[in-house]
């Protein structure tokens, strides 16, 4: 479930930001920037979590989660203190308000999960024997 949120949010958020890029960067150059950098790490997180077993793929996967978090806590932060360098909301604005705050939660359940099967991945690489 958790990566199948994730690969809508990526899919939503890059579209989004592909279009609002090609139609009206100009109006707002910096939340549509941060639009399309939200996407490309939910694509890149989901990519990491379906592939999570696979070598290297969980640490980029924390990688990936934990700079998603970051920043939409900076982002939606500066979204609310300096309002006038948002005059159009990105993906993380106002904490991922426009996305019913998915942004906000996704990332500390990804987190959350990661840590939860880090002794699954480790049982499976090892051939499942402790």
């Amino acid at each position: 479930m958790l990566i199948a949120v994730y690969l809508v949010l990526a899919i939503a958020a890059t579209f989004r930001s592909v279009y609002q890029i090609l139609t009206k960067f100009d109006e707002a150059p910096v939340a549509y920037a941060l639009s399309a950098a939200a996407g490309v790490v939910y694509i890149l997180a989901t990519v990491a979590l379906v592939n999570r077993d696979r070598p290297g793929w969980r640490g980029i996967a924390w990688a990936a989660i934990l700079f998603e978090l970051v920043g939409v806590l900076v982002v939606g932060t500066l979204s609310l203190t300096v309002p006038e360098w948002f005059s159009h909301p990105s993906v993380w604005s106002g904490f991922g308000v426009g996305y019913v705050f998915i942004p906000l939660v996704l990332p500390v359940l990804g987190l959350i999960w990661l840590a939860r099967t880090r002794g699954d991945a480790a049982a499976r690489a090892g051939g499942g024997s402790r």
